[in-house]
């Protein structure tokens, strides 16, 4: 194998990893606060919602779906979570918010399967409308108010060492996202449920011919991605201070951009949630550099867009 063939390898191969190293170079170049220490801390401090939500939109895509209820469960679980402080304390509210998240998860699941929905582009739509449940419900849960941290008569150390602590100069969320990424590795490849919902995602018919129990599989994804999306929030609202019934916003196509990009197939069967950490890693790196560059927030969705056009584009061209 010549030079060339081999710099050709290697770019196919580390193509986001070799992306996000030129974008942050030109931007160091073009704008010094780059390097600072506030703006990297920054910037940790971003990938930690993101970074749970992907985890478990990596796991839905993998088994063959896609997750749209995602910023619904978001959006649900914070105000929930927040409210269940002052009932329950830290970690029951905690234990609450996830139990919450796995409910959702479940509810979709239910609906999917009694529904008949199991190819991805049902289950696409049924995700869809299922977020607009659950965003519904957070707004009438609150009355659309805005709740803040700062009103709660309970102790909040917990939540603001979730959200702001941090480890030397690593924050605490970065820390639970990495054992939580290393674990749902193990879980994919080292297990046997794991290998099943792979090859559900692969070929749910030839997983039902060969005994997987599909139905089982394809909950157990959704209810995955929504424990994730619900520790996403608990990031998200202890890191603001306060919980919204509309945070969870776009948070489902950045979810599904850093997946893609991370090099997970949306044909499901094939894909790894360390690849997703650098999907994440170049979606929060994006959205920061362009900031700091004072890109409009219409021109970063604009970018946005296209680098999930072209993700894709390349998807299929793997697939093929």
């Amino acid at each position: 194998m010549n030079t060339k063939t081999r710099a050709n390898s290697f770019l196919q191969e580390n193509l986001v990893l070799v992306t996000i190293v030129i974008l942050a170079a030109v931007t160091a170049l073009m704008e010094p606060k780059f390097l600072t220490v506030a703006n990297l801390g920054n910037l940790l401090n971003q990938f930690g919602p993101l970074s749970f939500v992907a985890l478990g939109m990596t796991i839905a895509i993998i088994g063959g779906y896609i997750d749209l209820s995602v910023a619904g469960i978001v959006s649900l679980s914070a105000v929930f979570t927040i409210s269940m402080i002052d009932v329950l304390g830290q970690t029951g509210a905690l234990l609450a918010g996830l139990l919450a998240g796995a409910l959702m998860g479940l509810i979709n699941a239910l609906a999917v399967i009694s529904c008949g929905a199991l190819t991805q582009a049902k289950a696409l739509f049924m995700s869809y409308a299922l977020s607009a449940v659950y965003s519904a419900a957070a707004l009438l849960y609150t009355g659309g108010a805005t709740q803040h941290m700062s009103h709660l008569n309970s102790s909040v150390t917990l939540l603001r060492g979730i959200g702001s602590g941090k480890v030397g100069f690593i924050p605490v969320s970065f820390l639970l996202f990495f054992a939580l990424m290393f674990a749902l590795h193990l879980f994919l490849n080292r297990t046997q449920t794991g290998r099943e919902i792979q090859l559900t995602g692969a070929n749910i018919t030839a997983a039902d011919m060969v005994g997987i129990p599909v139905k089982r599989r394809v909950a157990l994804v959704y209810v995955l991605s929504g424990v994730l999306s619900a520790f996403g929030a608990i990031v998200l609202f202890s890191r603001t201070t306060t919980a919204s019934p509309l945070m969870g916003a776009n948070y489902e196509t950045n979810a599904i951009l850093a997946v893609v990009v991370g090099g997970t197939s949306l044909s499901g069967g094939r894909g790894s949630v360390i690849r997703t950490m650098l999907g994440v890693m170049l979606v929060t790196l994006l959205s920061n550099c362009l900031n700091l560059l004072g890109v409009s927030t219409y021109i970063q969705s604009v970018c946005e867009g296209i680098i999930l056009i072209i993700a894709i584009w390349i998807d299929r061209r793997r697939t093929k």
